[in-house]
């Protein structure tokens, strides 16, 4: 793999690795797609080496797609172990949004073939049922190199996943929204209707939405 190119302003402001010294194997998580109004919700959970390196390395809303996909493959060949978890639209409506992103990340904790010993979950709060310690860190996928790296594998497997699904279904604009309630995507949902990857839990994807 070529070298990974990388700017002044990341070399002088890296990211924590390891989060918190002492704590043994850590693993950072993620989830993307909580927003959107079609599509899984996407987590993942990265072990990293104790003095791993990946330059250019951020919170992956802060990334090209060319940039992501290209830290994506330096971290699945880094990474001690990591796994993605999702957690399906039926599932969303059933239990909510919020719910369904702590499933999506206890399942990729525990997917995990190398048991951790801390988690260091994004975010503010997680309902944390593993039974490891965690800690949570605010704006964490651009802080600490692991839940970075996390959201990197996260946000690369969802697009792809959204980009296949455009295939069968162009009119909503997935290869470009990625399921995120653009303008283009919500006209195709009011012209089309609502296709079985839409959350119908979700407002906004009707006309009747925008009159209540």
């Amino acid at each position: 793999m070529g070298k990974i190119k990388i700017s002044a302003a990341e070399k002088a402001d890296p990211l924590i690795h390891p989060f918190e010294a002492g704590s043994g194997i850590e693993a950072g998580v993620d989830e993307v797609g909580r927003g959107c109004g079609a599509g899984p919700v996407v987590a993942a959970a990265v072990i990293l080496p104790p003095k791993a390196k990946i330059p250019g390395l951020r919170d992956s809303k802060k990334l090209t797609a060319s940039k992501r996909k290209e830290l994506s493959g330096k971290i699945r060949e880094l990474a001690l172990d990591y796994s993605i978890a999702i957690s399906t639209v039926e599932e969303i409506d059933q239990i909510n949004i919020l719910e369904a992103t702590y499933l999506a990340m206890t399942r990729a904790i525990a997917q995990l073939k190398i048991k951790p010993d801390l988690l260091v979950i994004d975010g503010n709060r997680f309902k944390n049922q593993t039974g490891i310690n965690h800690r949570t860190v605010v704006g964490g996928d651009d802080k600490v190199l692991s839940i970075a790296a996390a959201s990197v594998l996260a946000k690369t497997w969802r697009d792809a996943y959204m980009e296949e699904l455009h295939i069968e279904f162009p009119q909503y604009d997935w290869i470009n929204n990625k399921g995120y309630l653009s303008t283009k995507h919500r006209q195709a949902c009011f012209t089309h209707g609502l296709t079985p990857h839409h959350r119908k839990s979700f407002k906004g994807m009707t006309r009747q939405d925008d009159e209540t």
